[in-house]
């Protein structure tokens, strides 16, 4: 059953929220709530962009939608099948760059993936390169007639596909104020979500707190690095966790 998406015009704190109990602590006991479910998060986005538009705040239909940052807990208490972490690295900013993921199944780790090193790369390109690959296997898994959610600790590749490209697009892939960074990989990933957007979540996690998937997902992104792996490989050595997660850290 696809999960549903919430929308919060005033509240605690207003946005898209993509779980009913998030939601319920923005409304449960606040004066004046107003808040609705779509079945779409393109839905969704269009009915809080437009009441952002109604009430003349100028903004882009998006833009004031907040993330939920998900930790370890919630993270394992999610019911899809499939859980994949994706994490990029550079050293320096800009500089070598990799991108590294990690592929859950039941809430045990099954697949470790690194790679595309790019020499001259940046952060936001490695996160990008990252989340781009784990929506890719999300496809196939949903393809088996898997469920899948894809998460991520940089909220700019986030906010680039799922929310900011729908109204670069709209502007004929333009924005007020400068050039959009990073645009043809935008363009792919996003192309690659709208076909996804209804079947799997794209979440946000936070860096180096104790999620396991995002940790091995940064231990891959260094892997890539040090490899120097242009191609996205799979890492064929055991899966000693506690041995990767030893490795230096991102």
């Amino acid at each position: 059953m696809a999960s549903k998406f919430y929308v919060v015009w005033a509240g605690r704190e207003t946005g898209i929220f993509t779980d009913w109990t998030t939601c319920k602590k923005q409304v449960d006991g606040f004066n004046g709530a107003r808040y609705k479910s779509f079945l779409t998060r393109e839905e969704a986005e269009a009915a809080f962009g437009n009441a952002k538009s109604s009430a003349g705040t100028g903004r882009a239909a998006t833009s004031g939608a907040k993330i939920k940052t998900y930790n370890a807990a919630e993270v394992n208490a999610l019911p899809e099948e499939i859980k994949i972490f994706t994490d990029g690295g550079c050293e320096p900013n800009p500089g070598k760059a990799g991108s590294g993921l990690a592929m859950y199944e039941d809430n045990k780790v099954t697949e470790l993936w690194y790679g595309l090193y790019n020499p001259m790369g940046t952060n936001n390109t490695a996160e990008l390169n990252a989340l781009h690959q784990g929506l890719l296997l999300a496809r196939d898994e949903i393809a088996k007639g898997k469920t899948a959610a894809v998460f991520s600790d940089s909220q700019y590749s986030i906010q680039c596909v799922t929310q900011w490209a729908i109204g670069w697009e709209k502007a004929g892939w333009k924005k007020k104020g400068g050039e959009i960074k990073n645009l043809e990989l935008i363009k792919d990933i996003y192309a690659l979500h709208q076909t996804l957007k209804d079947k799997v979540q794209v979440l946000h996690v936070n860096g180096h707190v104790g999620v396991q998937g995002n940790e091995l997902a940064d231990r891959m992104s260094i892997l890539a690095i040090e490899s120097r792996e242009t191609e996205f490989a799979r890492y064929r050595e055991p899966l000693d966790i506690p041995a990767i997660l030893a490795t230096r850290a991102g």
